[in-house]
């Protein structure tokens, strides 16, 4: 090897070492959140709604099944499990149904994982904004905010109403960054507890942070792109000065 050689890996190496120093200066300015499965706990209870709307439509679907795909909103959960024949003859109807049968039998039973207010408001010290990023529909986002206790730490919101295709599509955390000032990538992270979520950002260069109370395991989380995985917002903020959100 040349000294001219040795000379070009150690400007090599130094390029690198500060890319890499660049990149763990930069701070986090803006936290986009998933909602169900990561801050209340309705996962469950979404699954049970769409298997019981399934069921009346001819399609006797095991509730663990439908719930691997929840996470993903109506317009990409549905082709799953029926047919476009199918959905041209009576999506709309099912998506009507289901939505009813969930606000009048299943959401009042939802309820917020603990801390997450506490945790938001160790968000809003450090100056970060926080956006609210989810494939529910927005009435559902409303109640979930209440629940939450977190409507006042918001600097938006976007729901499957807001973009023309929801999760694993990046369409409404980049709705929800445009919220938050569209800051570089970088800047931001997401929290969320499925796969999707992990793979929406993704596709839009944003990190995620897993959480496994909405029911995935790590290894999937970290498998769809995860940078780190906390039990539960309780756990996040528990762990916040040692978390990527720091």
């Amino acid at each position: 090897m040349t000294n001219q050689d040795l000379r070009a890996g150690v400007a090599s190496s130094l390029v690198n070492n500060n890319f890499m120093r660049v990149q763990e200066e930069r701070v986090i300015t803006a936290v986009i959140f998933d909602i169900d499965g990561t801050l209340v706990d309705s996962v469950d209870l979404h699954a049970a709604a769409w298997a019981v709307t399934f069921a009346t439509y001819g399609k006797q679907i095991d509730v663990h099944t439908v719930r691997r795909q929840i996470g993903k909103g109506s317009d990409q959960l549905l082709p799953v499990f029926f047919s476009p024949a199918e959905l041209t003859q009576f999506g709309e109807h099912l998506e009507q149904e289901r939505s009813e049968l969930f606000k009048r039998d299943y959401l009042p039973r939802v309820k917020a994982f603990p801390q997450t207010r506490e945790l938001f408001e160790r968000i809003k010290q450090d100056g970060k904004q926080i956006a609210l990023a989810s494939s529910a529909k927005e009435d559902e986002v409303k109640v979930y905010k209440q629940l939450a206790r977190v409507e006042d730490l918001l600097t938006g919101e976007t729901s499957s109403e807001d973009v023309a295709q929801s999760k694993p599509h990046p369409d409404i955390f980049a709705a929800a960054l445009k919220q938050v000032g569209n800051p570089p990538a970088e800047d931001a992270i997401v929290v969320g507890d499925t796969p999707y979520d992990a793979q929406a950002a993704g596709k839009i260069q944003l990190r995620t942070i897993g959480v496994l109370c909405g029911g995935w395991r790590e290894e999937a989380l970290r498998q769809a792109g995860c940078v780190a995985i906390y039990r539960d917002p309780a756990d996040l903020l528990a762990h916040y000065d040692t978390s990527p959100l720091a």
